[in-house]
């Protein structure tokens, strides 16, 4: 078992101890003037029928609107290719340069399911499980950090626009501004940052803050998260902070601002207008026997994401009567996560328990109430499942954004629908006209519920008409050039300028 971190421990260094030459390029890899590292690349291998393997491109927001900028300037994605104790040479998919990077099966174990997954996460997400502090988990986020900056260095070219993303990363920004100090370094957060109390209780805190102050531009998905950071470095670190910016002694400025994230909005819109994905969703709401009213949950199974509390919410409407569920019933999509890890295991059997004991209290042969699915499902099904839905519920007890609720909006081009949204996920701060709860307050839940299946047809359509609008025009491309024009107007790293008294 890892120890605790209360014992005397060596700390490892932030700083490269490898010889590497700086900026010597990577085994069979170009320079590249563009490059994102992530934990992972934006493929996924598959086995075809011959036997042979392919790589396929991973669905997601983020592939979708950083691929023309890799195409346009040449550039190269740094990140494990998703199977432990193999390494890789660079190679070419579908026009994109991808750069592997190795991580044995220890490493995934103490760097991804211990350090960012049961240490980072539950802190992030205000602590709604308990994290565990373990040095040996932290020892292998710092030798994770430190192969990916390598690799950073060894691909971008000279002045190049490093692009660093997400929670699993953070001490990469330092690690490479200390090997390449011409580079422009970008730096995105996907989930949320908590507040100085809880982040004061990691005992790496600075580390983690100094390793994100190597970015130009620290990117944030609610103002909220931005401004608990510059707090977080004026009073952990002790550096002079001026509303978004930072002030380091050797002259350098660190920008701290929200991009909120978003969806390719176009793109979804257009796969749910196609007749194939209209009469799916006709086949779904058939083989649920045609209810007058279908709910929908579409989630990664995740302890913040508020399952048992919605289901819980409905199985009491159809226990009291409220509703009847053979006019209303509630699908469920929770796709498969992070099942080694313990609190996950736990998670999964607490929800197969629940929706049994609902199911066997009120349901009937061929009639359950709640639809449970634990499964992943592609894009077209997705798009199906959000046109069957008349309710979409996203009730996350703490989320970072939440893109699912914009995918349903997406998808709903005839203003029909409607949105059950919790009001600590960060879409909520943008789609404003949705049916906002408190995921705690189970009655709260229910009043929402019932309000969102049974208020009028108008007032559902003006409420879709807006969240609509907001979708269409901050898109993911959006968002994405907003964040790299901003990062291109950053200061030069050699550019000194005073720093404030």
């Amino acid at each position: 078992m890892p120890s605790s971190s209360s014992a005397p421990a060596k700390r490892p260094s932030l700083r490269r101890r490898s010889a590497e030459k700086k900026g010597a390029p990577a085994k069979g890899a170009a320079k590249a003037t563009f490059v994102v590292v992530a934990n992972r690349l934006p493929v996924d291998r598959v086995e075809l029928p011959d036997g042979s393997t392919d790589w396929r491109t991973s669905p997601g927001g983020l592939v979708t609107a950083l691929e023309p900028v890799m195409r346009r300037n040449g550039g190269a994605w740094i990140g494990w290719h998703g199977a432990p104790d193999e390494a890789l040479e660079p190679f070419d998919n579908d026009g994109l340069s991808l750069v592997p990077v190795p991580i044995s099966a220890t490493e995934l174990e103490e760097y991804y399911e211990g350090f960012s997954n049961a240490t980072l996460w539950p802190l992030y997400h205000d602590v709604v499980a308990y994290p565990e502090f373990h040095r040996e988990w932290w020892d292998a986020y710092v030798r994770v950090n430190q192969r990916f900056a390598d690799r950073a260095a060894e691909v971008a070219a000279q002045d190049a626009v490093v692009w660093v993303q997400d929670y699993q990363l953070q001490l990469v920004p330092q690690m490479l501004r200390e090997l390449r100090p011409d580079v422009r370094i970008g730096f995105f957060l996907h989930i949320p940052f908590p507040p100085n109390e809880l982040f004061q209780q990691l005992p790496w805190r600075r580390q983690i803050l100094e390793g994100l102050l190597g970015a130009d531009l620290v990117g944030f998905q609610m103002p909220g998260a931005a401004q608990n950071f510059i707090r977080l470095v004026r009073q952990r670190v002790g550096h002079k902070t001026h509303r978004d910016t930072v002030y380091l002694p050797d002259g350098r400025r660190v920008l701290a601002r929200a991009y909120p994230i978003s969806i390719d909005t176009s793109g979804l819109e257009e796969l749910a207008r196609r007749p194939e994905t209209e009469a799916r969703a006709m086949e779904i709401r058939e083989s649920l026997g045609n209810p007058d009213k279908v709910l929908l949950g579409i989630d990664r199974l995740d302890y913040t994401k508020g399952l048992r509390q919605r289901l819980r919410a409905f199985g009491e409407l159809v226990t009291d009567g409220t509703i009847d569920f053979e006019q209303a019933v509630f699908v469920q999509v929770a796709t498969p996560s992070r099942e080694r890890v313990d609190q996950y295991r736990v998670l999964r059997d607490d929800i197969d328990r629940l929706v049994g004991r609902i199911n066997g209290d009120v349901g009937r042969i061929g009639h359950p109430p709640i639809t449970y699915l634990h499964s992943s499902y592609p894009r077209d099904e997705m798009a199906a499942l959000y046109r069957a839905a008349d309710v979409m519920v996203v009730t996350p007890l703490r989320d970072g954004m939440n893109l699912v609720a914009k995918e349903y909006v997406a998808c709903r081009y005839d203003d029909t629908g409607a949105l059950v949204l919790s009001e600590f996920a960060g879409a909520a701060a943008e789609l404003k006209q949705a049916y906002q709860v408190n995921p705690y307050d189970i009655n709260g839940m229910k009043d929402r519920l019932y309000e969102a299946m049974t208020g009028s047809t108008r007032d559902r359509a003006r409420r879709m008409r807006a969240m609509r609008k907001q979708v269409t025009e901050h898109d993911i491309d959006r968002w994405a050039t907003t964040f790299l024009d901003e990062l291109a107007r950053t200061d030069p790293t050699h550019d000194k300028k005073p720093r404030p008294v």
